[in-house]
């Protein structure tokens, strides 16, 4: 077990050179800095903090996840905003309680809301510490977006160190992969069918990834919702509305070179939607390989795939 899910380790080779014990305490150091489920962890401590927070990031996992966030954001012109905590707080999706927003209570937290640099917060990095500055006391980040699948490339860079070639690491659904599986082939990854309270054990699968040296990611609004009123809320949050976002988008898979882009990307196309998507994707700004499920109108379920996604599928 681990941030609040399960991981998976699996390796095709005959040999283990690391153990649990090794993993757990690499995940537990980890959640000390990144992890807003953790009390005393640096970036609670942050959220905390009136003005200016001074830390230590030994390994640089806070350096890596603000830097990484901080291309993902310009990249997807402010699609991706870790600094939507306190959104995420005022509808009631961090502690499960079902709490809409009024246009009125939105507003005032839209004022403090951006994660562009020095308008809000101003940082700086010297050697393994950092200092944040914040301009309000009310700004907080949230790195759930893209820390688990750093977490991935955290383990993998592990595992990798020890010299093993052929393994597979999953966090919560999140997977980044090497070589290959037991059978000597590519890694088959499935990707779930986008549907509503359908039990863990009968989870149909609208296609399977082959895949080698690659990380997936998928996001959806299918899963982590509330109901009130007759109105469906969905967790996935536009940093510009400041509501959840409302699209014919219900999941997007994203294969990339490591899992803290993916996860991050995953984020973007499910603010964006459908047609949004498409275009930062046309634009180039980063290369990456998706699947798409979307709903027509007619309530049929679509997908839409990169070139490359599509020789991955079968």
């Amino acid at each position: 077990e681990t941030q609040g899910t399960t991981y998976t380790i699996i390796l095709a080779e005959d040999a283990i050179r690391f153990t649990k014990k090794e993993i757990d305490a690499l995940l537990d150091e980890f959640d000390q800095v990144l992890s807003t489920y953790v009390d005393n962890s640096k970036i609670s401590q942050l959220n905390k903090s009136n003005d200016a927070y001074a830390f230590r990031d030994e390994r640089g996992f806070f350096a890596e996840c603000y830097n990484k966030s901080r291309q993902v954001y310009d990249e997807s012109n402010g699609a991706f905003d870790p600094s939507v905590f306190p959104l995420i707080e005022g509808w009631g999706f961090l502690k499960h309680i079902e709490s809409p927003l009024s246009q009125h209570e939105i507003d005032s937290i839209l004022t403090f809301i951006s994660f562009r640099e020095n308008l809000h917060h101003r940082i700086e990095f010297s050697n393994d510490s950092v200092l944040f500055f914040k301009k309000d006391t009310r700004f907080k980040l949230d790195f759930n977006a893209i820390a688990q699948g750093q977490s991935i490339d955290v383990l993998y860079e592990f595992i990798a160190s020890k010299g093993h070639k052929n393994f597979y690491i999953e966090i919560g659904g999140e997977i980044r992969v090497k070589g290959k599986n037991r059978e000597g082939e590519a890694w088959r990854i499935g990707i779930d069918t986008p549907k509503e309270n359908q039990p863990a054990n009968e989870r149909p699968i609208s296609g399977i990834l082959n895949i080698t040296n690659k990380a997936v990611a998928t996001s959806g609004n299918y899963r982590n919702f509330y109901e009130k009123d007759g109105k469906k809320y969905a967790h996935i949050l536009d940093p510009k509305t400041g509501k959840p976002a409302d699209h014919n988008l219900l999941s997007a898979t994203v294969i990339a070179e490591d899992c803290a882009i993916a996860d991050a990307y995953a984020t973007v196309f499910m603010v964006l939607g459908l047609e949004a998507s498409k275009k930062l994707l046309q634009s180039k700004k980063r290369e990456l390989d998706v699947v798409f499920i979307y709903q027509e109108p007619n309530g049929k379920l679509e997908i839409y795939t990169t070139k490359n996604a599509k020789k991955m599928l079968e």
